[in-house]
């Protein structure tokens, strides 16, 4: 089926919204509360600097227009390689999530409602926009649908590895690592669902991403 782009630019800037608020409200405040300041510092630039730098190694490779629904994903033909870089660059924007909800169950722990909110709200436009702009560039409905299902079984592996791997992990080590998933997640989201948005929403982006802020800031509230 086909959504206007205004619609999904909406949606991206409100799941924009949600991941703002998750980061600042679940996972860096979180993290503070267990580590302090400068843990929690060093774990989120260190997430920042580490999806930076992938990102512009994929971006080379022709994934920098991956969330983008207009004909700016390049095709096979146009840059050889450049489906194995959308692949990779989907996979990296959903490891962090991933590993957030993982970590988030040791000690016998619930996942935050709001954390699950922030992760699906957001996900949903970021799969119809990369979708939409993988058939315009001329790949089949194969290749979608086989990668955003390979997507979805490696992040459950990650949220799995995240459960069992860091269970006898101490708890400054666990809050670098839950700062270290929002460095990168707020890095993900200025770099690529917010210009997505912009570019279709315009000026209504301001509005929609509080209205997501919101939503998720009053869901952790709940939570809470």
């Amino acid at each position: 089926m086909r959504i206007p782009q205004k619609v999904v630019a909406s949606i991206m800037a409100f799941g924009a919204g949600v991941l703002l608020s998750a980061v600042s409200f679940e996972l860096i405040s979180e993290a503070y509360d267990q580590a302090g300041l400068w843990p929690t510092a060093a774990g989120a630039i260190t997430g920042a600097v580490l999806y930076t730098g992938c990102n512009v190694v994929l971006a080379r490779r022709g994934a920098r227009h991956r969330k983008r629904s207009g004909g700016r994903q390049p095709s096979e033909e146009q840059q050889g390689g450049s489906g194995t870089a959308l692949a990779l660059g989907a996979l990296l924007d959903g490891i962090p999530e991933s590993v957030v909800i993982g970590t988030s169950l040791l000690g016998g722990g619930a996942v935050s409602a709001a954390t699950v909110a922030a992760v699906f709200i957001s996900n949903v436009p970021e799969g119809l926009s990369s979708a939409a702009g993988m058939r315009q560039a001329g790949r089949p409905r194969s290749y979608v649908f086989g990668l955003w299902g390979g997507i979805a079984v490696i992040s459950g592996l990650a949220a799995v590895a995240g459960n069992t791997l860091l269970a006898g992990a101490a708890p400054t080590a666990l809050a670098a690592i839950t700062a270290l998933a929002a460095g990168a997640i707020l890095t993900m989201v200025a770099d690529t669902m917010i210009p997505e948005a912009f570019e279709n929403a315009h000026l209504t982006i301001g509005l929609i991403t509080l209205l997501g802020f919101l939503a998720a800031f009053t869901l952790s509230t709940m939570g809470g």
